[in-house]
């Protein structure tokens, strides 16, 4: 998007805070309606849900895995789970669309995403941003499913870290730990983040300290976004597994909070509820909390420190023909190798 887009002074935000309806993803689609709905009755001109909203974070379950075995009922498990999950672009991905536009707002929305290039079969974690006229702006893949995250999520790559100019600034994000990868963090500084998006499953106290940092040390506005969930919410098929059984009656207490750049509350943590936070974010401030730290300005030391980032998609295979020989249909775009890194300036 244009860089040169006027910026507004003011900008009304929300986080909500829910359950999805698991493994149903029309129904998950439904709260997602009536809670933008809400939030645009309040004025809000961009509304973010939680990672994995739709339309499920499996919290407690191993999928029948232990290392060297998998047991068939985790199979199953996992069947329903890709069932639950979603392919971008889709119809599901359409109707999100109509509901940014229906409202005119910004729409941020964690999602399960199935793969729909290739074997179909690898499900990533992903956030997907719709624009006010209901075109799907991009998309982020976690670059890094976290400890048993690893057995249902493929690894996003560099191609999707967006940051998009919008006229309320530039917004971008990572998903949950994410969060805790220096560089990547470095990198949406790099591009201007000003409204960070942080949907996340972590519902710990220290999570509060990871959000109010990274506010600080990116000078940002940060929305961070949790789900509510409790044994109730359980899907059906999963309602008698005994390692879900052994899980506390409330399985996420939420934690989401919008905060300020200079590491402020200016909304929550909300916990132990559904919910929905908003927060007016003064431009003023963000300008001012960078006066006297700038990551990536006065602050940033481009003579020491050099960041090389790989925004190459990698499928996972490449046709090469001759320079005159036409593209195989069934292959991806060939990537851009990335180039060797630049030799420093003399001095």
């Amino acid at each position: 998007m244009n860089d040169s887009i006027p910026v507004q002074a003011q900008v009304k935000v929300a986080v909500v805070q829910a359950a999805p309806v698991m493994l149903d993803p029309e129904a998950t689609i439904d709260k997602v309606a009536d809670w933008t709905q809400r939030a645009a009755r309040e004025g809000a001109q961009l509304v973010l849900f939680p990672e994995a909203f739709v339309s499920a974070y499996p919290r407690g379950l191993t999928f029948g895995t232990a290392v060297g075995r998998r047991e068939n009922w985790g199979r199953k498990a996992f069947a329903q789970y890709w069932q639950g999950s979603i392919a971008v672009p889709s119809p599901a991905t359409e109707r999100m669309g109509r509901i940014a536009r229906e409202h005119g707002l910004y729409l941020a929305v964690g999602v399960v995403e199935r793969d729909a290039t290739f074997s179909g079969g690898t499900l990533y974690c992903t956030l997907l941003v719709f624009g006010p006229e209901g075109r799907l702006l991009g998309k982020h893949r976690k670059l890094k499913p976290t400890g048993a995250e690893r057995l249902i999520w493929g690894e996003g790559d560099g191609s999707t870290l967006p940051v998009f100019s919008t006229p309320l600034g530039k917004v971008g994000g990572l998903i949950c730990w994410e969060n805790y990868m220096p560089l990547a963090r470095a990198y949406l500084y790099g591009k201007g983040v000003e409204v960070y998006l942080a949907p996340t499953a972590d519902p710990r106290d220290s999570w509060q300290a990871t959000i109010r940092h990274i506010a600080l040390e990116g000078r940002c506005f940060v929305l961070a976004c949790n789900q509510f969930v409790t044994r109730e919410h359980l899907p059906a098929v999963w309602r008698d597994l005994e390692e879900l059984q052994r899980l506390p009656p409330v399985h996420c207490r939420g934690g989401s909070a919008i905060v300020g750049p200079l590491g402020d509350y200016l909304a929550g943590p909300l916990y132990d509820g559904e919910g929905m936070l908003l927060a007016t974010l003064e431009r003023e401030a963000l300008l001012g909390a960078r006066y006297d730290f700038d990551p990536v300005g006065h602050y940033a030391r481009p003579d020491v420190f050099r960041l090389v980032v790989d925004e190459s998609a990698h499928p996972p295979h490449v046709v090469l023909r001759g320079r005159d020989a036409p593209p195989d249909e069934h292959s991806a775009e060939e990537p851009q190798l990335p180039n060797p890194l630049p030799e420093p300036p003399s001095r």
